[in-house]
């Protein structure tokens, strides 16, 4: 996948994103979607990269618990063949769940 169809990929989500985080006083209310590219794990071959892998990481924010919407990101999720991990956790100085999905894609360069 290339960084432009992880974003389409996330905009099928429906619901407000961003990178790595918002700006500082531009977090929409919740429900709202982070994700970021936070390690690689690329396969090797003779001494070089033979295959670029990413981790992704999908942060769902919300107020309250949203089964619903939980599987609408899961439905988009399956819809493009990606294994995930999916943890839960709640954070008390924002007053919101995060739903982390940890996945990893072949990274490709956008053109």
């Amino acid at each position: 996948m290339t960084y432009q169809e992880v974003i389409a990929m996330v905009e099928e989500m429906g619901l407000p994103y961003a990178y790595d985080h918002f700006a500082e006083g531009e977090s929409p209310e919740p429900p709202f979607l982070v994700f970021l590219f936070p390690r690689s794990n690329n396969f090797s071959a003779d001494g070089k990269v033979y295959q670029k892998i990413n981790q992704l990481q999908l942060e769902l924010y919300t107020d309250r618990k949203q089964p619903n919407l939980e599987k609408r990101v899961e439905v988009v999720l399956d819809s493009h063949d990606l294994f995930y991990d999916k943890s839960e956790v709640w954070i008390p100085d924002e007053k919101l769940y995060e739903l982390l999905y940890t996945t990893e894609i072949i990274y490709e360069e956008d053109n």
